[in-house]
C-alpha cells in the first residue's frame, strides 16, 4: 500500500508529489474501487500501487502552472496580439506567465526571478525562454539583463510578484520598454493594502480599501508616463483565495 500522491507520480500522472497534492486538493483525482469512481480527498490516503486512477482535465493543463490563466485572461480581454513580441517576465517563478506568452506567439521571453531553481524544466529547455535568477526587481536595470536587453527595449513587460508592493518595482519599468510598449501586471491586494486590512488567512475583505487600491495603482502607474488602458479582475483567484486584478497600460 502506498500514499496516493506517490502512486500518482509513479504512474506518471503527476510530475512530482507536490503537483499530485495540488491535483488532489483541487478535487481532480479519483480512484476505482468496487467498480465505482471515488474522489480522493487526502494525499496521505493509502491504496494498492496498481490501483486505477483518473485525473479530471483542466484548462490549465496546457501550461506549467495555473498562474498562466491569469495572463491569458488579460490577453483575451484586451485582445492584445503579442505575436513576435520580446517579453520581460518579472517574478518568473515556475514560468506560468512565460509559458503563456510563448504559447500566444511571443518570440522570446526574458525572465527575472529573485529566487533560484524554480523555473519548470520544460521551459528551461526552451531556447526562446531565458531565466535570470537572483535579481531583485526593485533595483532592476538594463545592466542586469546584459545581452538579453533588446536594442529598442521590450515590447511587453509582464509582472507577478509577491511580498512586495508594485510601487517598488513599477518606476524601473518605463526605461525597459520600447516606445508604446505594453505592461500587464498582476495586482495582489494582500501585498498592497497594508497589514491593518488583512484578515484571517491573509484575505483582504474590505471592499472599499480594495476599490481605493485600484485608484491608487492607476494613479501611480499614470504618474510614471504610462497610459492605463484597463484594470480587471483576474479570471482565477490567488492561491490564498484573494481576488487579484490585472492592469494593462502602455508607455506614452
Amino acid at each position: 500500500m502506498l500514499r496516493i500522491d506517490l502512486i500518482l507520480t509513479e504512474q506518471g500522472l503527476a510530475k512530482s508529489r507536490s503537483q499530485a497534492q495540488t491535483f488532489i486538493s483541487e478535487g481532480r483525482v479519483s480512484y476505482k474501487q468496487n467498480q465505482q469512481w471515488i474522489t480522493a480527498t487526502k494525499p496521505s490516503l493509502k491504496l494498492p500501487s496498481d490501483i486505477e486512477l483518473n485525473i479530471t482535465s483542466d484548462e490549465a493543463d496546457k501550461y506549467v502552472s495555473r498562474g498562466a490563466l491569469k495572463l491569458e485572461g488579460a490577453l483575451l480581454h484586451t485582445k492584445l496580439n503579442i505575436e513576435g513580441f520580446l517579453v520581460l517576465d518579472i517574478g518568473q517563478s515556475t514560468g506560468g506567465f512565460s509559458d503563456c506568452a510563448i504559447q500566444h506567439g511571443a518570440a522570446k521571453v526574458v525572465g527575472v526571478e529573485v529566487g533560484h531553481d524554480q523555473l519548470d524544466q520544460r521551459l528551461r529547455d526552451n531556447q526562446n525562454i531565458v531565466c535570470l535568477e537572483g535579481i531583485n526587481a526593485r533595483n532592476l536595470s538594463v545592466e542586469d539583463l546584459h545581452e538579453h536587453f533588446p536594442e529598442k527595449g521590450f515590447d511587453l513587460v509582464v509582472m507577478d510578484v509577491s511580498f512586495i508592493s508594485q510601487t517598488k518595482i513599477l518606476p524601473q519599468l518605463p526605461s525597459l520598454l520600447s516606445r508604446e510598449g505594453h505592461l500587464i501586471t498582476l495586482v495582489k491586494p494582500q501585498f498592497e493594502v497594508g497589514k491593518d486590512f488583512i484578515g484571517k488567512g491573509g484575505i483582504v475583505k474590505d471592499k472599499q480599501r480594495v476599490k481605493q487600491l485600484e485608484k491608487d495603482i492607476k494613479d501611480f502607474t499614470q504618474g510614471l508616463d504610462f497610459e492605463v488602458k484597463c484594470y480587471i479582475e483576474s479570471p482565477i483567484k490567488g492561491g490564498d483565495g484573494n481576488q487579484e486584478f490585472l492592469l494593462w497600460a502602455t508607455r506614452r
